[in-house]
């Protein structure tokens, strides 16, 4: 059965550190109505987002999230978040978590146009059921992300390295993976390197060698994929972010997608092209991602 929670955050209260935030958490019917119709992360997407693995009511990599949130918060010029009262606000949505995999939502957004203030508030779900592609695999197509890998440092005002909630771009390519009979899509740049998923990072292995892309080209950087490659590093393996071509991707010995959600999800076709997957490594990444991670 399906399980929500959520909590309206006050931004404007104190930043003293010492700050017990409690009282600035409002608990809300998720399912009733609770933003106002100016709001402009509805309007216009003018907006960041994190999304948090929750795990038998232990929230993933917090610290990692909470700085991506205000990596994000910066590029997009809003105002720095206060991290003690989002991350007493995460564990307050935690604690209400049942048992099992859930996902708790960070939301900052400008707010009300011409409001005085940003609107901030926290949602945490039942996660989807991720068995299946955890363990089959994934089939991906690579979809061209309509820039070259040169945009970010060129024009920072498309926002490419932040977490924004204009997700439209991201949910297009979904369809048209789903259309071209794929589960998922990788990007490429319009000069050829290497990206990303939509809403993952990718992992690629040569031996016992693991490269992501540099993100530099305008990547989020994964917290997931921070954690593992800390993990992967800790087990004796090399690991890298370097700058790679698109046929990277198929020379690799495998490869993964992962994220906060979904966590690690084997590679086992690109372009209709087999792809070598492991299921046996993939379940050790998933039973080290699905352990307490801080």
């Amino acid at each position: 059965m399906a399980w929500r929670h959520a909590l309206l955050l006050d931004p404007a209260a104190s930043d003293d550190p010492g700050t017990d935030f409690a009282a600035t958490l409002t608990p809300i019917d998720p399912a009733a109505p609770a933003l106002s119709v100016g709001e402009l992360s509805t309007q216009r997407g003018d907006g960041i987002f994190e999304s948090i693995g929750v795990v038998d009511g232990h929230p993933q990599e917090v610290g990692a999230h909470l700085e991506r949130l205000a990596h994000s918060a910066r590029l997009c010029d809003l105002p720095v978040p206060n991290l003690t009262q989002w991350a007493q606000a995460i564990a307050a949505a935690a604690a209400e978590c049942p048992p099992g995999e859930c996902v708790i939502k960070l939301i900052l957004s400008r707010g009300v146009e011409h409001g005085p203030a940003p609107t901030a508030w926290v949602t945490a779900s039942s996660a989807p059921d991720n068995s299946v592609p955890r363990h089959d695999g994934v089939r991906v197509v690579t979809l061209d992300r309509g820039f070259d890998s040169g945009a970010p440092a060129r024009a920072p005002w498309l926002l490419l390295g932040a977490k924004t909630l204009s997700y439209a771009t991201n949910m297009a390519a979904l369809r048209e993976a789903h259309r071209r009979g794929a589960a998922d899509a990788v990007f490429v740049a319009s000069d050829g390197v290497l990206l990303e998923g939509p809403t993952s990072s990718l992992v690629l292995r040569s031996g016992d060698r693991f490269v992501t892309p540099a993100p530099g080209a305008g990547i989020l950087h994964g917290t997931t994929q921070l954690s593992l490659f800390a993990h992967l590093a800790d087990r004796g393996h090399e690991t890298a972010y370097e700058t790679l071509p698109a046929s990277a991707l198929l020379d690799a010995d495998a490869a993964w997608l992962v994220s906060s959600v979904r966590l690690a999800v084997g590679i086992t076709a690109v372009d209709d092209a087999p792809l070598p997957y492991d299921p046996d490594f993939t379940r050790e990444l998933n039973a080290y991602l699905l352990s307490p991670r801080d």
